[in-house]
């Protein structure tokens, strides 16, 4: 049996491809035990309880865990960034996708920046206790390998993305349209973004900005309904369902991405296969994705504003998509009955 050992995902991106996962996994009718966060306690009902279990996210549940099924799987794959903390006989894979552990911005916050710290200090304790690694970009390969003196041999790249589907729609896309699908973060950074795009507004008097911050209360949410209330377009649609998602992709030209960090950017690649342009941040993670049309520098302001008038220009170049799906492979390692290609 394999166990899928998600614990500690419980929201944004990662909940995204791990429900993507699980239901695929399903239909392929492969013989899986999922290890799930206890905040997703309501999800996955269609799972039978005799192979899930919800743990509340921390190393000493997970360890116990561990070590009461030790010789129950016959393969595992960490869906979570971090390898078991037992050794065991089986293939273990791991499946790495946090940018943070391999560099951290300077905007994080002393706080943030401690955890991050400690969490990477961990990784590298328990890096021995995995066979493979899987990634989502070259990019992130290569930060892997060089922090942690890992072989590039057990490191492969396998993104993996659900499809965002729905129904053809008639409206038509917004040129002055700008989307950022993300949730907040340290290092989303949105504040820079809500300022060059006011900055824009009060140039130029066009534009529409949509944003996905979920969270009721935060120094964020009070910025955005300070500008709204000075009259600046921007909404606010907090946590979106895959509908709603695809039709704020169809709707409007752009999808500006001004992140300081990302594994993947799964907000890059939806926007892409669904028609937006892409006004990148000029950092690794874009290019390991994408051929923006346009690029600015996150950190400077300025830069965004000229970006976003830039936009409204004529024959503006298509994004162009680097990196597609390889749900299929990932799930071929996973099952049971295969052989260990490595």
């Amino acid at each position: 049996m394999l166990l899928l050992d998600s614990l500690y995902i419980n929201n944004s991106g990662g909940k995204v491809l791990l429900d993507y996962l699980v239901q695929r996994l399903e239909k392929k009718k492969v013989n899986c035990f999922y290890l799930f966060d206890k905040r997703c306690e309501n999800d996955y009902n269609f799972i039978p309880d005799n192979r899930k279990i919800f743990l509340k996210a921390s190393l000493l549940a997970r360890n116990n865990f561990y070590i009461k099924n030790k010789s129950k799987f016959s393969k595992i794959f960490c869906l979570s960034n971090l390898p078991p903390l037992v050794k065991f006989k089986v293939p273990v894979y791991t499946y790495f996708h946090q940018p943070l552990f391999l560099a951290i911005p300077d905007s994080v916050s002393t706080i943030t920046r401690i955890k991050l710290r400690a969490k990477s200090f961990v990784l590298n304790i328990l890096k021995s206790n995995t066979n493979y690694w899987l990634v989502q970009s070259t990019l992130i390969k290569e930060g892997l390998a060089q922090k942690y003196k890992i072989d590039r041999n057990l490191i492969e790249v396998l993104p993996f993305f659900p499809p965002l589907d729905g129904d053809k729609i008639n409206i038509p896309r917004r040129k002055d349209g700008f989307v950022y699908i993300s949730n907040q973060g340290p290092h989303k950074n949105h504040q820079n973004l809500i300022e060059a795009f006011c900055n824009f507004y009060d140039k130029t008097k066009m534009g529409i900005l949509h944003l996905t911050i979920s969270a009721q209360s935060s120094p964020l949410i009070d910025i955005i309904e300070k500008k709204i209330k000075l009259e600046y377009p921007i909404v606010n649609h907090g946590f979106v369902l895959r509908r709603e998602l695809y039709e704020l992709y169809q709707s409007n030209e752009y999808l500006i991405y001004p992140s300081l960090a990302e594994s993947f950017g799964l907000g890059l690649v939806e926007a892409i296969e669904n028609g937006c342009k892409v006004i990148g941040a000029d950092l690794p993670y874009t290019f390991a994705v994408c051929k923006p049309s346009l690029l600015f520098d996150p950190l400077n302001v300025n830069s965004i504003i000229k970006a976003l008038i830039d936009s409204q220009g004529n024959n503006i170049k298509e994004t162009k998509q680097l990196v597609f799906n390889q749900i299929d492979d990932l799930i071929q390692i996973l099952k049971e009955n295969n052989e260990d290609t490595k």
